[in-house]
């Protein structure tokens, strides 16, 4: 007896998915209305790009030296900073526009064009603007907002060091305080503490955010941030020691250099003192009694950085899409049967499956991203207000922000290379565009956080909000915790039952693979069980002895990162459900409702392992699930052209050779 939790109707999966998607194209759709449902909530900021953007803002550039590449993309950033839109995320007391999600989307849609005119933006406008204005108060403001905003001061953000990166709280540079001159001395102790990999340090900027840690009356008082110049009348600055990082794999427009500091003298107004500040005599103060609670204040302040990546990413991603499927309609492969022509590479199943499943996790992805936007503009105009979000808000949306900058620049990895392979040899021609969108964007898997590690940071915020809610319950909610009513709030099916639940609960389990609730609840339930499992093995390993505690933590390294990964395909498919919800048109309703069953039957049948190791699923229903699979991609062929015509990618912008 069959007795799983979603065992189909019919013995027949193949014929019952086949039935569920049929083949018929389905009502035509306003184009228009389908990109202004995934433009989402910052439209406007998005047609002004369109529209005003000039067409040498894109354009093949690898073929270029590093030289001209980077004169080029400083020429572009003058360009960009004369059209406007970098300055929305600023304060308009400053000459923003006090829109941080405004200025985030104009990032993005650079994104479909030279990554290093976006990146080297982003650089200028994203972190070393950003920290200012995050980090520093008035005096800072006043001083320097203006003056970088219209490029009369180029500045660089150094925080990475070359033997530290990803544990920033353990960086090397100090910043002592002297008190009889009233100066901080910046200081590089050995070469593991170089400043590495800074965007602008090279050669463009005149000056950097510098994060060290403080030194005061014999303190140590943790990393804080600093504005250091590194140009002085033109020349580099006394003890300033800069390096260039040469050409990379890609983003060779940039001058990602190095830098080192020999007893740099910075007056004691140059630290940025909105979370902590130094007074004339060496006394340290600060708002945040926590030294840890400091730390991650101050880096949440930065979190704009991965919001940016992830966004920027789609767009890229987006723009390789849209050049292989353009191709895929036009390129024939051996004879159709019958001898009337050749086959269309797009009307290969194989090749609907290689393009069009990672086509609906891209829209899929960019309603979670127009969401994660929403939400940062709304906590950044706090910030702008000079006022702090609420502690548990802001963590929350640090966690969802990773989560999504690890989503969306593995996506970006894997598909564009998907895209490359599904060009064959005119794919790895640099005229394509394939190889450098493939180039330029195999770096935002690290940049802004290793995505190995903020998915751990998205694992970690779970056994919190885990925690928290045992600390919540009172004895009465315990007793039923440790029987099951839990479940339904938190926790999901537990594994104990999962073999009677069918029997019991037979009804519940539609025959219909694309009933939206069961495919949501699919993936609610897995992220409840391997969260509720995690937390009983993580407090089983803290329990340990301490010489044994750290191994034992480590132990539970796969398990965290599974954790992080099924919380953000659930929050991904909720995104897009409800992004269908709001649609008013009803013929793009339906077609996004298709690609949505595209998204998520894949990512069920990607992880059927999973399911059917932990009984969720039965072996006809993973079958039924390939069918429908297949069956969707056959239903969504014909529907390309409005689909790639969603992403609203100007053709000129696409600048490749396999676009008819």
């Amino acid at each position: 007896m069959t007795t799983t939790t979603d065992r189909p109707a019919t013995d027949r999966p193949a014929e019952r998915a086949a039935e569920q998607a049929p083949d018929a194209a389905g009502a035509p759709v306003d184009r228009e209305a389908l990109r202004a449902l995934l433009d989402g909530r910052f439209r406007a900021e998005r047609e002004r790009a369109r529209r005003d953007f000039p067409a040498d803002l894109f354009g093949v550039t690898d073929h270029l030296s590093t030289r001209e590449h980077r004169d080029l993309t400083r020429r572009r950033l003058r360009t960009l900073a004369e059209l406007g839109g970098h300055e929305l995320g600023y304060s308009s007391r400053w000459g923003g526009g006090d829109s941080p999600g405004g200025q985030v989307s104009q990032f993005e849609m650079l994104g479909f064009g030279d990554a290093s005119l976006m990146i080297k933006s982003g650089v200028q406008w994203g972190l070393f603007g950003g920290a200012v204005q995050a980090l520093g108060t008035e005096r800072h403001h006043a001083e320097l907002l203006p003056r970088l905003l219209r490029l009369e001061l180029v500045g660089c953000f150094a925080m990475t060091e070359t033997g530290h990166g990803s544990d920033v709280a353990s960086i090397g540079t100090t910043a002592v305080y002297d008190a009889a001159a009233q100066e901080f001395v910046i200081t590089t102790p050995d070469p593991s503490c170089r400043k590495d990999y800074v965007g602008g340090a090279a050669e463009d900027a005149d000056v950097a955010v510098v994060f060290a840690q403080l030194v005061t009356g014999g303190e140590h008082r943790g990393v804080h941030a600093f504005v250091v110049p590194l140009r002085v009348d033109g020349r580099t600055a006394p003890g300033v020691r800069r390096g260039d990082d040469g050409r990379k794999m890609g983003l060779n427009g940039i001058d990602n250099g190095r830098l080192s500091f020999e007893g740099v003298r910075v007056p004691r107004t140059a630290l940025l003192n909105r979370y902590a500040d130094v007074a004339e005599d060496g006394t340290y103060s600060s708002p945040v009694a926590s030294a840890n609670s400091r730390f991650f204040t101050m880096l949440g302040a930065l979190v704009k950085g991965r919001v940016s990546v992830s966004g920027g990413a789609l767009s890229q991603t987006k723009t390789a899409l849209e050049i292989a499927l353009r191709y895929a309609q036009r390129r024939t492969q051996f004879q159709r049967p019958g001898g009337d022509g050749e086959v269309v590479l797009l009307d290969y199943l194989a090749h609907q499956r290689r393009l069009l499943v990672p086509l609906a996790t891209t829209y899929a992805l960019s309603f979670a991203q127009d969401d994660l936007l929403g939400e940062m503009d709304e906590l950044l105009k706090v910030q702008l207000a000079g006022e702090e979000a609420e502690p548990a808000r802001q963590r929350a949306f640090e966690a969802h922000a990773a989560g999504m900058k690890v989503a969306s620049t593995w996506h970006a990895t894997r598909t564009i290379q998907t895209c490359r392979e599904a060009c064959g040899g005119n794919g790895y021609l640099s005229e394509s565009r394939l190889p450098q969108l493939k180039a330029d964007t195999d770096v935002f898997t690290t940049f802004e956080g290793d995505n190995t590690v903020l998915l751990q940071l998205v694992a970690k915020s779970l056994l919190t909000s885990y925690a928290q809610q045992f600390s919540d319950l009172d004895t009465l909610g315990m007793a039923r915790f440790a029987t099951r009513d839990f479940v339904s709030t938190y926790a999901g099916r537990s594994p104990a039952r999962s073999l009677v639940a069918d029997v019991v609960e037979a009804g519940r389990v539609p025959d219909d693979l694309h009933d939206r609730a069961w495919q949501l609840r699919m993936l609610a339930d897995r992220e409840r069980h391997v969260v509720e499992t995690l937390a009983k093995r993580m407090r089983k390993a803290r329990s340990r002895p301490e010489a044994e505690r750290f191994e034992a933590v480590d132990d539970l390294q796969d398990h965290l990162l599974l954790a992080g990964r099924v919380h953000v395909d659930r929050v991904v498919a909720e995104a897009f459900a409800a992004a269908i919800a709001r649609c008013d048109d009803p013929d793009v309703a339906a077609l996004l409702s298709d690609v949505c069953d595209l998204h998520l039957l894949a990512l069920l049948e990607a992880d059927k392992g999973w399911y059917l190791q932990h009984r969720r699923m039965t072996t006809l229903r993973a079958k039924a699930i390939t069918s429908a699979v297949n069956a969707l991609c056959r239903r969504l062929r014909p529907r390309t052209d409005d689909l790639l015509a969603g992403f609203g990618i100007p053709r000129g912008w696409l600048a490749s050779t396999l676009v008819g």
